[in-house]
């Protein structure tokens, strides 16, 4: 049931091999591994993928594939969950992480405020940069650990359930 449900929102992984920013990885795009869904790929590229959407980088698909390609853990999905944070959701996102960081290292929150762009990223770094990425790193970290337990409790409660309707279908 969760592979379906799964499988309706990936993209075509002939369109993600053609993708210019990832034909950096070459032949390794060509393991079958990547491109199958079960629940060890399913769980990882869920993990992968969210813990990158909360980091605050540009070319955060090229960072999941280039983790989901070793990890051998579905790749369209891991770079698809990446797209979390887009330019509709990442302030929020962003500013949330912020507060995060901002009560683990004990600091004054500031006036904060995100801009997508390179010279955002240079001049926060000093003043809300160090709250904002450790906030980044520990959401990302509660992000991947919480969606691999609970891809990992759905996939076997759907597999449970598969089996049950199997069974009584069997049986009558």
């Amino acid at each position: 049931m969760a592979k379906k449900t799964i499988q309706r929102f990936l993209p075509d992984h002939n369109k993600i091999k053609q993708q210019k920013s990832l034909r950096i990885f070459g032949r390794f795009l060509h393991d079958a591994n990547l491109w199958h869904l079960n629940r060890r790929s399913a769980r990882g590229a869920f993990s992968v993928g969210l813990f990158f959407a909360f980091i605050p980088v540009p070319f955060q698909m090229i960072l999941a594939a280039a983790v989901a390609i070793p990890l051998r853990v579905n790749l369209p999905l891991s770079i698809a969950l990446v797209w979390i944070t887009n330019p509709l959701t990442m302030p929020p996102i962003f500013y949330f992480s912020y507060l995060v960081g901002t009560w683990i290292l004990g600091h004054q929150e500031q006036a904060f405020y995100f801009e997508a762009s390179w010279q955002w990223l240079s001049d926060s770094l000093t003043t809300i940069g160090p709250a904002f990425l450790v906030g980044s790193l520990v959401c990302g970290t509660v992000a991947a650990l919480i969606s691999f337990i609970v891809v990992d409790f759905l996939w076997c409660r759907g597999v449970k359930k598969a089996w049950q309707a199997r069974n009584s279908d069997h049986d009558r």
